[in-house]
């Protein structure tokens, strides 16, 4: 029996890591074990909750105002002691966070094998995303399997000689989110539950239809400053050219990302501000929406798949199929 040790900490890696660990949890010949870094603490525990994920080890590194240096240091330290106690045949990180970097530098100082899933995103400028366009690099680097979820992202690889044992496996984004689908379906209690919720929120045309309705999210430490203020009053300036729409924007917790969000768009009638939401209130917003502004990377891949076109609010962006295919504008 082989034991697969999974390691994540933020919810979108959560979300892409929970149908690959289902499936790894219903091979007999699999010995599933998983560590959550906890870099994102309560947006982490809504999907490991939705999705019936228990962690076997959770380092709980969130902490007010943590840098890069104490959370990667926190990271490397405490998942170095994860795989001694584990000893684990294989370590799985997914996408491009600090966890990522971490973990794939703690198992190859350790020489356990590293497998990656979706390996070979790139934006080609190491400070849009940052960190993450290093972090997923340097990983691709440090792994022995790479699982790229389109051809161009195996090209990116093969482009820094990464050739060997690279698979094109599709995003499992997508398996997460049909798997949530399903759940809401099946769960009429949890569909109620979420209408009121927004009901609450007095978006009173929420459920008359998707014609209306804007979502939004926005979180990227690349924007904090004065990108998050030009992103804020052009949401403004259309929420002002458009008062028949809904402008719903779950924002994150950051205060890098608070402060400008509430400053200049609290007061607007028709712009509704809430906390982040668990993912399946953030599916059903996807679903009832015409139009998502975004720059997230999951969400770039998730909105399509619902029909969804998307606006990119990045200078660039490593999920260039979608921009060429058309269901995405980069603004």
């Amino acid at each position: 029996m082989k034991k697969i040790l999974f390691v994540f900490g933020t919810r979108p890696e959560a979300i892409k890591f929970a149908p690959l660990i289902k499936a790894c949890q219903a091979e007999p010949g699999f010995d599933t074990r998983i560590a959550v870094t906890a870099q994102h603490r309560q947006m982490l525990d809504q999907v490991l909750n939705f999705f019936g994920i228990a962690p076997h080890h959770d380092l709980d590194l969130m902490r007010p105002g943590q840098d890069l240096f104490s959370l990667t240091s926190g990271a490397l330290t405490g998942i170095k002691g994860v795989l001694e106690r584990e000893k684990p045949d294989l370590v799985f990180v997914q996408g491009d966070t600090t966890t990522v970097f971490a973990a794939a530098l703690a198992a190859f100082y350790l020489q356990i094998p590293v497998a990656h899933l979706e390996a070979g995103l790139r934006s080609f400028d190491m400070r849009s995303p940052f960190p993450e366009e290093a972090n997923r690099v340097l990983a691709g680097h440090l792994s022995t399997w790479h699982f790229a979820p389109t051809d161009k992202a195996a090209e990116n690889l093969a482009a820094e000689n990464i050739k060997k044992n690279v698979f094109v496996v599709g995003n499992t984004v997508i398996d997460a989110l049909h798997l949530a689908l399903s759940r809401l379906e099946h769960n009429p209690g949890l569909k109620k539950t979420i209408i009121e919720r927004f009901d609450n929120l007095s978006i009173r045309r929420l459920y008359s239809g998707p014609d209306r309705l804007v979502l939004i999210t926005g979180h990227r430490r690349e924007s904090f400053g004065q990108g998050f203020m030009s992103i804020c009053r052009a949401i403004r300036a259309l929420a002002e050219e458009f008062p028949d729409c809904n402008f719903v924007y779950p924002v994150h917790l950051n205060p890098n990302v608070q402060k400008p969000v509430h400053e200049i768009l609290t007061g607007m009638p028709n712009i509704f501000l809430d906390q982040p939401l668990d993912y399946p209130y953030l599916v059903t917003l996807m679903q009832r929406s015409c139009l998502v502004l975004t720059d997230s990377g999951g969400i770039q891949e998730e909105a399509p798949s619902l029909g969804k076109p998307v606006v990119v609010m990045r200078d660039v962006t490593e999920r260039t199929e979608g921009v060429t295919a058309g269901t995405a504008i980069l603004t």
